[in-house]
């Protein structure tokens, strides 16, 4: 008697139910549909990384967009210099050669100045939390696709992955002052490399790739590239003893995740938010992730590599800000849209960071305290 009530209770929730589970079923068989509709829809994306922590940054994105897209869309993530150069990679991407790519704005700014200021550009105080903040809600966003428009280019971007302030690099004695760095072969990317040749050095752009070559042999005398895992990853420990952390050249920069925006506005709207929302996502697990990893490889290049690290003074980075306000203003006079996103970048640094500079306590003043 009681099985029996209980079967026709559950007859009755069922009936009842009905709708509900009409619907549950619905949204199951619905998301396959919906990723049907992007049916065997493959894009390849290039990476400028051959290897190390920031290819596996480019597969943690990749990763999340295969998973959250069930299978009918995928991305298949190519590895430096796959199909075209990396300095070719926009190209391609703008014309379809390539559906997307993974790599950095400095790598393109040779086509407007201002593409610098969406990853290596001047400091304001602020870090690249903050730059992203800008980008994301502050007006960021809607200048970089003006400036796609500008330039005629068929592409859509995403921005992620706040990168903590690069190191001034790999030295052959321990810089003291700014005077020893005039003269300098020295190598960077981007609008670093106006700053530094304002301070008198002799910059030369090279990949990541060619870095430490270079050094060995004497082609340039100085080098930085990125974080404490990519540089030893590329074996600057072995070309020098003197690392120098903390600098104005680049000290906010951010992944730059492009799509060819005809190709991406065909897809489902479902799998372009997971695109976009995918990248988001990785704001947190780059931090999280990469942080640590940097620590980790800082203490190998210290104890077991015996490389001498030093914080970069700050007479020397006091001059890298005169030389920014030589550089900003001389491209400025000739580029008013650059001008444009430097006054809005201002704009945003300005009061946010009134904020968080009143607000953040001294954490040095903290980990002092407790480790001396």
């Amino acid at each position: 008697m009681v099985k029996k009530k209980r079967d026709v209770s559950r007859r009755k929730f069922l009936k009842k139910g009905g709708i509900v589970v009409a619907g549950a079923a619905a949204t199951t068989i619905a998301m396959p549909n919906v990723a049907t509709s992007a049916t065997k829809k493959v894009f390849k994306v290039q990476a400028a990384w051959g290897g190390g922590i920031f290819l596996e940054n480019a597969k943690s994105y990749v990763d999340r967009v295969n998973k959250m897209t069930g299978g009918g869309f995928k991305i298949d993530l190519l590895s430096v210099n796959s199909v075209v150069k990396t300095s070719q990679m926009q190209d391609a991407v703008h014309r379809g050669v390539l559906d997307g790519a993974h790599y950095v704005p400095a790598y393109w700014y040779s086509k407007s100045p201002a593409a610098s200021l969406f990853g290596t550009g001047p400091c304001f105080g602020w870090s690249a939390q903050e730059l992203l903040g800008w980008i994301h809600y502050g007006g960021g966003k809607e200048l970089f696709n003006e400036l796609m428009g500008s330039l005629g280019l068929n592409l859509v971007s995403f921005f992620n992955s706040p990168m903590p302030a690069q190191p001034l690099g790999w030295f052959k004695e321990e810089i003291k002052n700014a005077s020893q760095m005039k003269g300098l072969k020295y190598r960077t990317v981007g609008l670093a490399a106006d700053v530094l040749t304002e301070m008198g050095m002799s910059v030369v752009q090279l990949p990541g790739g060619e870095i430490q070559p270079a050094m060995k042999s004497g082609l340039i005398d100085a080098a930085e590239f990125n974080n404490p895992t990519s540089d030893s990853d590329f074996g600057m420990q072995d070309v020098s003893k003197h690392y120098h952390l903390a600098s104005f050249h680049q000290s906010q920069e951010c992944f730059e995740v492009t799509f060819n925006k005809k190709k991406f506005d065909r897809l489902p709207a479902e799998v372009k938010s997971i695109l976009e929302y995918a990248s988001e996502a990785e704001n947190s697990n780059f931090y999280w992730n990469n942080t640590l990893r940097y620590a980790d490889d800082l203490i190998k290049l210290k104890t077991k590599h015996k490389v001498n690290v030093y914080r970069t003074p700050d007479s020397v980075m006091t001059e890298q800000l005169k030389a920014w306000d030589v550089v900003v203003d001389r491209i400025s006079k000739k580029d008013p849209f650059f001008a444009k996103v430097v006054k809005s970048q201002k704009g945003y640094a300005k009061k946010v960071m009134d904020y968080l500079l009143l607000n953040q306590p001294d954490y040095g003043l903290a980990y002092k305290h407790h480790f001396g």
